[in-house]
């Protein structure tokens, strides 16, 4: 059996893109089709730049794009309101509900994962920019797939969301664990990366499996080598950029990092130290 962590408490995982869903194909989709029937065309990457954030918050952000917001001004004669923002938030919700069911797959390899974080003696914590409403569905398909995380946060339990660190100050309560410096933050987004760090935690992005690379794994198994690690290595260098300490392909790689994160701790760094992000 393995010889558990001394000083690594926790590892929190985000959901979409991280644990489940490949891709993070799930918002992305939506976030396009609400913008369609609303008459203003956006590309995949508009959809996806903001990733990480409460979702109404994503919805203003993608509307505060120049590009989307003249189309929006061309398109409805005025600017963007608050209340433009309210109604496509209102089309969000009910969509998005009708596709999680099929896109809620758990990544491979994750359950095993998480099954040695447990046998480490770490806690399993997680938090999404998804709403108590739509995880309901995330997590019973997850829960049935092996997956079941001891705390799961939603973008209505803290006042912000990413990249403000308070999901995490509420996981490390939930969680009873202390100090957020021995916690491990494992996200697809720069955002999270940065709420991670906002909060001292460490840092893990994630490339293959995430956001930023935006494919599902069949969509990954048909690329040739060279275009997945140029696309893998794009997407480490924005997630390095945001300050990830770490940069995995996957979640299901985690383990080693934990490891190395338990000497670091045991040879008194902290993850504000003016330490290189590791791959």
């Amino acid at each position: 059996m393995a010889e558990k962590c001394a000083h690594v408490t926790a590892v929190v995982f985000d959901w979409a893109g991280t644990t489940v869903d490949h891709g993070s194909r799930a918002p992305a989709i939506v976030f396009q089709e609400i913008f369609r029937r609303s008459g203003v065309e956006i590309t995949a990457a508009q959809a996806r730049e903001p990733m990480g954030m409460a979702k109404r918050d994503h919805i203003a952000a993608i509307l505060a794009m120049p590009e989307v917001a003249a189309a929006w001004t061309s398109t409805k004669g005025h600017a963007a309101t608050d209340a433009d923002i309210d109604a496509l938030y209102e089309l969000f919700l009910p969509l998005q509900k009708s596709v999680l069911a099929d896109h809620s797959e758990i990544i491979a390899g994750v359950p095993e994962a998480v099954a040695e974080c447990r046998k480490l003696g770490l806690k399993i914590g997680s938090s999404t920019g998804y709403t108590r409403e739509l995880m309901e569905i995330v997590t019973a398909a997850a829960a049935k797939q092996g997956y079941e995380p001891d705390c799961v946060l939603c973008a209505e339990d803290a006042p912000r969301g990413r990249p403000a660190p308070f999901l995490l100050y509420e996981a490390a309560r939930r969680l009873e664990v202390y100090p957020l410096s021995t916690i491990i933050k494992v996200d697809d987004t720069p955002l999270g990366i940065a709420a991670g760090r906002n909060a001292g935690c460490w840092t893990v992005g994630i490339t293959r499996t995430g956001n930023l690379v935006g494919l599902s794994a069949a969509e990954v198994a048909e690329l040739s080598d060279s275009d997945l690690k140029a696309r893998c290595d794009a997407a480490a260098g924005r997630l390095r950029a945001a300050g990830a300490h770490y940069v995995i392909e996957s979640a299901a790689d985690i383990v080693d990092v934990i490891r190395d994160v338990e000497r670091r701790l045991q040879s008194e760094e902290r993850p504000d130290s003016d330490n290189p992000a590791r791959s």
